[in-house]
């Protein structure tokens, strides 16, 4: 399964697998808004995968947007893999 972003301005849904192969692509939809909006929401419900590539791409937004006084918000747990990999890195971190 591929990864999919419907936007609509500063709302991005991801539906899919989130990993090292679309990773160019993601950061290039993400980026290209950061520059405009001071607030971006991510919504990860249909999110069905993601691996450690994608969960640093995510965390690495995170400080982007507190370097630069934006806000980036999560919303929506997806499944228990995707829950699951964000609370691994968590205590890596």
């Amino acid at each position: 399964m591929t990864l999919e972003i419907r936007n609509d301005n500063n709302y991005f849904k991801l539906k899919g697998i989130l990993n090292k192969r679309n990773l160019a692509f993601f950061k290039a939809e993400i980026d290209a808004v950061f520059e405009t909006f001071n607030t971006i929401t991510l919504n990860i419900e249909d999110l069905v995968g993601i691996d450690r590539h994608g969960v640093k791409a995510i965390s690495e937004l995170q400080n982007q947007a507190l370097a630069n006084n934006k806000r980036l918000s999560v919303i929506g747990l997806g499944n228990n893999k995707v829950y699951s990999s964000f609370k691994a890195a968590e205590k890596v971190a």
